[in-house]
């Protein structure tokens, strides 16, 4: 078992050639020992997404957690939210769940929690690993239980969605993913709604286009959708079901600060915590907004296992970044889905009369990149944004090291972060006007050139 597996947010890898069967099998065999000799627990949850190669590793996972003597709730075919749920249902809190979340087909992986608070993340997840590559495992015989966890979320969906009178047409494209299997099912179970679907076959080999709607050229078909119906909003889905992207009325994408600052509208009146967390990739139009709303900005570093603890453990009524995770506190539990976010988004707009475009256009714009990949090797990525790092701090900058590094400029900003789900580091550019965006860019390239000759 290779350790690169373990990441920061999760275990992820191409399968089989990193991840396989036997691999599950023993990681089966170290959470079931683990949660029993740290946690005194003898009970898990186990979901999986519609990936091909799911199924074989949920079998030989499990076949590991019964042979630790573990009791195994499987959900079979859920999505990610779906899962999160079912622990919080069940007040079990441990599981895991069987995904590669937006990564391309050939991945997979496993999410798995140790709290209530979010999945388990940076030392949680290399603790873990330690203790799983010693292999000094319990043995025992557990029982297997199956759970159709379904009807009781779509009912807990419908419980907490305050739909107004106004008739609406939305476009969904859940992209082939494993919400392909439950979306429409449950927008149905709102009768002003006239949903039109598109790639909604379960189909895990993503023959449409990618399952990640933070990538907007994923959002195209979408996009052309909702302008040729005439609808009021189109929603995508990442490949789990836990992210969301939004296309309004016009067609134009709708990025998560802005849907972030309509929620924030709607809900701080009754907050008695008016702090709202937001990730470092996140524009600054998000910051000013909450302190015009009269709340209180909390900046946090990337990554959905972070930014939804940092959301519950200082018990905010809201939080989210910019990839498309968004927590709620108010009439929901605290995690991420793209359904129940995307229909808080609609049931703003059936409220009242203005379309989604003249919500949205209405604030103020700057002039900010979609998240840029750069393909790095995982050995040499953060030895890169570390360089980078140094090179700032020496140029005099102003810094901030939550996340990677940001660095001020008098007219905007860079982020420049190593991914922990891909090899790639990640970048982000920010300004006030086109112009002192490309001044930003060129001087940064400068400085990339620099340190990649210097990692040849």
């Amino acid at each position: 078992m290779k350790k690169e597996i373990f990441r920061e947010y999760d275990i992820r890898g191409i399968y089989p050639d990193e991840l396989n069967e036997n691999n599950a099998y023993i990681i089966g065999k170290s959470y079931g020992s683990i949660i029993q000799e740290k946690y005194q627990k003898r009970v898990c949850v186990i979901g999986q997404d519609n990936r091909s190669s799911s199924e074989a590793l949920t079998a030989n996972l499990v076949k590991g957690l019964l042979e630790s003597g573990v009791d195994v709730i499987n959900l079979g075919l859920c999505t990610t939210p779906m899962f999160i749920y079912a622990t919080l249902k069940t007040n079990t809190i441990f599981g895991i769940m069987v995904t590669a979340s937006h990564n391309p087909k050939e991945y997979n992986g496993f999410k798995f929690t140790f709290d209530n608070l979010g999945f388990a993340r940076g030392k949680q997840i290399y603790t873990f690993r330690d203790y799983t590559l010693a292999q000094k495992f319990l043995s025992g015989q557990g029982k297997e239980t199956k759970l159709d966890i379904f009807p009781y979320y779509k009912s807990f969906i419908k419980e907490n969605i305050k739909m107004g009178n106004k008739k609406l047409k939305v476009v969904i494209d859940p992209g082939n993913g494993t919400t392909s299997l439950f979306a429409k099912e449950i927008h149905q179970e709102f009768k002003n709604l006239d949903i039109i679907m598109i790639n909604d076959i379960s189909d895990p080999s993503f023959p449409n286009h990618h399952p990640d709607p933070n990538v907007y050229e994923n959002l195209k078909m979408l996009q052309d959708k909702v302008v040729e119906t005439q609808a009021d909003i189109g929603i995508a889905y990442d490949g789990d079901g836990d992210r969301l992207g939004v296309v309004d009325n016009k067609g134009q994408i709708v990025t998560t600060e802005y849907l972030m600052i309509l929620i924030i509208k709607d809900i701080i009146a009754k907050a008695e915590n008016k702090t709202f967390l937001y990730d470092v990739k996140s524009s600054k139009v998000l910051e000013e907004q909450i302190i015009k709303l009269g709340g209180v900005p909390l900046e946090y570093r990337t990554g959905a296992s972070y930014t939804r603890y940092g959301t519950n453990i200082n018990k905010l009524i809201f939080g989210g970044e910019y990839s498309g995770h968004m927590y709620l506190n108010d009439r929901w539990w605290g995690f991420d889905s793209g359904i129940y976010n995307g229909l808080r988004i609609i049931e703003i707009l059936s409220n009242q009369t203005k379309p989604l475009n003249e919500l949205w256009e209405s604030l103020p714009h700057y002039f900010i990149t979609p998240e840029i990949k750069l393909k790095v090797h995982e050995s040499k990525k953060n030895t890169l944004v570390n360089m980078i790092k140094d090179e700032y701090k020496s140029l005099g900058f102003k810094i901030s090291e939550i996340d990677g590094v940001k660095a001020y400029y008098d007219n905007g900003w860079i982020l420049v972060r190593a991914s922990n789900t891909t090899p790639n580091i990640t970048i982000r550019i920010e300004a006030d006007t086109k112009e002192n965006q490309t001044i930003i860019n060129n001087h940064f390239m400068n400085i990339l050139q620099k340190y990649l000759q210097v990692l040849k």
